[in-house]
């Protein structure tokens, strides 16, 4: 099992869940993507994209200034 960091600072919506959704296409069931976002609407974005993916959303933190989502990929679309 792998984790890969996606760093989406300064992304802005839709960029952050677009290039996300590029990442998870390219990493094995089992692995992980940690996301890193400063857009406040990939609170939203990220998650739902995580529900038409059937991947699993396992941890979401955040402060004032960033948002991280750790993913893992369920199945290979």
């Amino acid at each position: 099992m792998k984790t890969t960091k996606l760093d989406l600072s300064g992304l802005k919506c839709p960029l952050p869940a677009l290039k996300t959704r590029k990442a998870l296409g390219s990493i094995l069931p089992g692995d992980r993507i940690e996301v890193h976002c400063t857009d406040p609407l990939s609170k939203i974005d990220i998650p739902n994209l995580i529900n038409e993916t059937g991947d699993r959303l396992e941890a979401v933190t955040h402060d004032a200034n960033r948002i991280v989502f750790l993913i893992e990929r369920r199945r290979m679309s």
